[in-house]
């Protein structure tokens, strides 16, 4: 069997572990041929491929990015584009695809299997952990460890200059990140998308923080929002898939607290940062297990599904439940946070 193996959206720690794993184990195990497929879905639609077969994932093991290149393109933007997408992978002689990407990339691979017979299978990749049907997705404990690293760092920068420093983490529309980098570095307030902040509290908090003589540190979600008519926020143009690029709301935060409290404020976005750079063991532990049973349901014909981890197990799920809906931040969970604000 030729398996054509291609990597969408964001790049995040992991990524190559995964490939790894699918090559040396369809190869060595099943004898399967792999070829890969440039930049996320512009691979298929435009025929841009690169040869994969174990030398080409020697020591790739450690390394962040992905050896494919990615993109956030979207075959659904073009009438002809799921008829593209056939037409090459048939020009390749490409018995079956494995797709490596989060909501978009998986909502994709959902909609070809569903609609138009192509052999699919997923493995769910989001660095903001946002896939409800996998407890965990790599890349995530590498950006949370990445983010606590910075904000122990940035204690003693506010303790110094009594400021009120802010770390701007990812998380659109889920804030696992700054739940638990926020959590596990002794951050004073997390704001997140789940829950719509209200400034007037959040400077409360940032007071009472100074009334014990400590500095504040504010952990927000790229995603959180304030209440509504409580503070002016201004939205972005939209990406292939009608998603908001966010404008920056640590921004604008420290300039609501420095007008509202009169203490010296300073925003810190991360970005970029918490996909770079290599992944944790965790991180290559779960990316290289999604790979090996990839692979597995692949061989056994099992398309139109997702490697998911439940617990310790790795499970196949079907596609459409797994971009179904999003895993937010429970009420309860947050409110474990919130004992440590202020």
């Amino acid at each position: 069997m030729r398996i054509g193996v291609l990597t969408g959206g964001g790049d995040c720690p992991g990524l190559n572990a995964v490939i790894r794993a699918i090559v040396r184990k369809g190869v060595g195990v099943y004898g399967h041929s792999f070829v890969g497929f440039r930049d996320g879905w512009r691979g298929p639609l435009e025929g841009d491929t690169v040869p994969l077969d174990v030398g080409a994932v020697r020591g790739i093991l450690p390394r962040g990015g992905t050896i494919l290149g990615s993109s956030r393109t979207n075959p659904y933007k073009l009438a002809d584009g799921a008829d593209r997408i056939r037409a090459t992978l048939a020009a390749h002689g490409v018995d079956a695809l494995i797709a490596i990407g989060g909501e978009d990339t998986l909502g994709v691979a959902s909609r070809l299997s569903e609609e138009a017979g192509v052999p699919v299978v997923g493995v769910p990749k989001t660095i903001d952990n946002d896939l409800a049907a996998t407890d965990y997705t790599f890349g995530f404990d590498t950006a949370v460890n990445i983010a606590m690293e910075a904000i122990d760092r940035l204690h003693t920068t506010a303790e110094s200059h009594h400021r009120v420093l802010i770390v701007e983490v990812m998380g659109r529309h889920a804030g696992w990140i700054a739940l638990h980098s926020g959590m596990a570095g002794g951050a004073n307030v997390i704001l997140i998308p789940e829950r719509p902040f209200d400034i007037d509290k959040v400077c409360a908090l940032v007071e009472s923080r100074f009334a014990t003589h400590y500095a504040p540190i504010i952990v927000v979600s790229e995603g959180a929002t304030p209440l509504a008519g409580t503070m002016v926020i201004k939205d972005g143009e939209l990406d292939a898939f009608g998603h908001v690029r966010l404008q920056g709301i640590s921004g604008v935060l420290e300039a609501e607290i420095k007008a509202r409290t009169g203490r010296e404020s300073r925003a810190t976005v991360l970005g970029h940062v918490q996909r770079g750079g290599t992944p944790t063991a965790f991180d290559r532990w779960l990316a290289t297990r999604f790979g090996l049973h990839a692979i597995d349901a692949v061989h056994d014909g099992a398309f139109g599904t997702m490697t998911a981890l439940r617990g310790t197990r790795i499970e196949r799920v079907p596609l459409r439940d797994a971009v179904r809906e999003l895993k937010l931040v429970p009420e309860e969970l947050y409110a474990e946070a919130e004992v440590f604000f202020g």
